[in-house]
């Protein structure tokens, strides 16, 4: 099936929804992408998502004009749920390296826990949809900026703190961080193993903490500070 580019839209706007409406239109775009996320775009007809929401094939439509329009709310509903409500308060609580390993170790979590199925839910999308609904692709990429501006938000917090040299460039690694991301997790896709994905985030931590600044020498504890020094290397303190 190949999409066109139409413009995006649903058969009502969201605010136009009574509580009960938007809570039934939440469920069939929770269980679309569920199912998308198994079965891909091109795998999941209208007929299953009716099915796994639940609902009649009338309220589908009265929610959504068509597959292309639902889509598109699953592209929304996987940058919020993953970007929105994961990684973003995450990546934002993050004050240093530690904290870049958590969140590491988050990731790579997940993925074992999944057995390493299904990939990136929101890389995935763009993955399938990429050249076939431009819209859908901007959409895709949209949730894919949100996602790097927060890891660059992360490390700009690092750099300010001094916790990085001023000439780290926190857009440059943030696009390599989540590039090394998405490809992790579908090369852990294709191997059903997070080795990949791990090794990827490792260096990308690795790189970022060798941009930690050096040591300032009043602060080696190899040192010796003024009173420790023998009277013969330089005499006693002034006084």
């Amino acid at each position: 099936m190949r999409f066109v580019a139409s413009q995006p839209g649903t058969r009502r706007a969201d605010s136009a929804l009574t509580r009960k409406g938007a809570q039934t239109r939440q469920r069939i775009v929770a269980a679309a992408a569920d199912l998308i996320l198994q079965q891909g775009v091109a795998g999941t007809t209208l007929e299953d998502v009716r099915a796994e929401a639940g609902v009649s094939s009338s309220q589908v439509y009265h929610y959504f004009a068509d597959k292309e329009a639902l889509v598109r709310a699953v592209v929304d509903y996987r940058a919020q749920t993953v970007v929105g409500e994961i990684h973003e308060p995450m990546l934002a609580a993050i004050e240093g390296i530690d904290g870049l390993r958590a969140w590491r170790d988050m990731i790579v979590s997940v993925q074992e826990d999944a057995g390493c199925q299904g990939g990136c839910p929101l890389g995935s999308l763009g993955s399938e949809l990429a050249e076939l609904d431009h819209v859908a692709r901007h959409d895709v990429a949209a949730g894919c900026n949100r996602w790097e501006a927060a890891i660059r938000a992360c490390l700009q917090g690092m750099r300010d703190r001094g916790q990085l040299v001023l000439g780290a460039d926190p857009d440059q690694l943030a696009t390599a961080m989540l590039a090394a991301l998405q490809g992790g997790l579908l090369l852990a896709q294709i191997e059903r193993n997070v080795r990949p994905l791990a090794a990827a985030l490792d260096v990308m931590i690795s790189l970022t903490e060798s941009l930690a600044p050096p040591a300032q020498q009043q602060d080696d504890p190899a040192r010796p500070t003024l009173d420790q020094r023998n009277p013969t290397d330089g005499g006693s303190p002034a006084g």
